[in-house]
Parts: structure tokens; sequence; C-alpha cells
């Protein structure tokens, strides 16, 4: 019998990063607003950008979100479809509903 190879280790990573409230709002946000800076994050969430900021980087770290710099600001986005499905099971939410 052959077994599936499932990285239990990356996939525990990214539950670990996931399961801090505020990076699963900035998950969520990210995905279901198009809000995509930390300017935008600050307004939408009401936290502040240094939280934010140290939040993303953590996300970063653990592969969920990438940033790209356009002009003086930094722009963020989820990398994958499957923390995107994640976070639409988590929040009983339809993926599709979610920004492009």
């Amino acid at each position: 019998m052959v077994e599936n190879r499932i990285n239990y280790i990356e996939r525990a990573a990214l539950l670990k990063a996931l399961s801090n409230p505020v990076r699963l709002q900035i998950v969520h946000r990210l995905l279901a607003t198009g809000c995509h800076n930390v300017s935008c994050m600050e307004r939408e969430t009401g936290m502040s950008q240094s939280c934010i900021s140290q939040h993303l980087q953590k996300l970063r770290s653990a592969g969920i979100v990438t940033a790209a710099r356009i002009g003086n600001e930094v722009y963020y986005r989820v990398t994958s479809e499957e923390t995107a499905h994640l976070v639409a099971l988590l929040l009983k939410e339809e993926v599709s509903a979610y920004a492009p």
C-alpha cells in the first residue's frame, strides 16, 4: 500500500500561524476585502500599524503571505489557494466570495 506523502510539519505550521486571532483576521481581510497594504488594514481593523506589521512578518515567515513594493507602499497577498480554502472553511464562507 502506497501512503500519500503528507507533510504534517508544514500543515501544522500553517495552522499554528493562523491560530492567532489577529493573524487570522489579517489573512481573512486580505482575502475578502482587497485591502492589501498596512495603512488600509489599519483603517479596516482599528489595530496599530506596528501590530499589523509584526503579524504580517510572522505570516511572511510562515509563507502565508508575500509582499511587493509599489512606490512607497508595500502590498501583501495570500500566497496559496490552500490557505484561502482553509480560512473559508474555518469562517464558513465560500472561497469564491474572496477578492482576486
